[in-house]
């Protein structure tokens, strides 16, 4: 997920030159399994129904590339999720309701997602929605002192 982020980044950097160049890609992992984006209805309920009442890291991949002094930051991010004992009904409603066809685990915190959740174990909440922003903070201090 690390490289992906810097991918991204590196992508787009020749085109913004004396710019900060901000990448992350997302990775969902339970039980030493990648879960990938579903894509579609039937993929999202197979992930759904295997993360019933399990514990999904979900790793987060952060690049910033200054692209006028050529410094590069890099790091991930571990949060978990720990989820209820969903039932069939409500695996079904979820995907109904929020489609989360492009989210890594068929999860999206910021929707109806929470409701699938027991708790949080994690420093950046914001991680799960693909952006953990308390490190990206930190990494853009590090390029620009004035930033609070």
């Amino acid at each position: 997920m690390i490289r992906l982020a810097e991918a991204k980044a590196r992508a787009i950097a020749p085109v913004h030159p004396e710019s900060l160049i901000i990448g992350s890609d997302q990775v969902a992992v339970a039980n030493d399994e990648i879960l990938t984006k579903p894509g579609n209805h039937n993929n999202a309920r197979a992930q759904l129904r295997k993360i019933s009442h399990q514990s999904v890291n979900f790793l987060t991949g952060l690049c910033v590339i200054n692209t006028a002094s050529n410094r590069i930051q890099k790091d991930w991010i571990n949060y978990t999720v720990h989820f209820r004992d969903l039932t069939e009904d409500e695996i079904e409603r979820y995907l109904l309701m929020e489609t989360p066809y492009d989210c890594a685990g068929s999860f999206k915190s910021e929707g109806y997602g929470i409701s699938l959740v027991q708790r949080f174990e994690g420093e950046d909440p914001t991680s799960l929605i693909g952006l953990p922003l308390i490190r990206l903070s930190e990494m853009l201090r590090n390029e620009h002192q004035d930033i609070p």
